[in-house]
C-alpha cells in the first residue's frame, strides 16, 4: 500500500485503500526493470454509486473532473518525495 505524505489538495479523501490488482497492462513487464507504481485516482461522481458506474472505455464513462486535480497533486509529491530521496 502506498502511504501518502500528506493530504492531497489540502483534503482527506474519502477513501484511502491498497488493492492488489493485476491489470492488462505490460507496466509490470518493465517494473522487471525499473521499479515504479501503478495508482488509480477516483474520477466516480459522487451521485453515481461506483459499482453501478461504466467503465472508462465506456462512451458512458463520466468522469467528476475534479479528481483529476487530486491525481495531478498525487504525482507532483510523488515526484517531488522521490527527488528528495535521490538528493543526498
Amino acid at each position: 500500500m502506498l502511504i501518502p505524505n500528506g493530504p492531497a489538495g489540502g483534503k482527506r479523501s474519502k477513501r484511502l485503500f491498497g488493492v492488489e490488482l493485476g491489470g492488462a497492462e505490460d507496466f509490470s513487464f518493465f517494473q522487471r526493470l525499473i521499479p515504479g507504481l501503478f495508482f488509480f485516482v477516483g474520477v466516480t461522481p459522487p451521485d453515481i454509486d461506483p459499482a453501478q458506474a461504466y467503465a472508462n472505455h465506456s462512451p458512458r464513462f463520466i468522469v467528476d473532473e475534479r479528481g483529476l486535480e487530486v491525481g495531478v497533486r498525487a504525482l507532483a509529491h510523488l515526484a517531488v518525495d522521490y527527488l528528495e530521496s535521490i538528493r543526498a
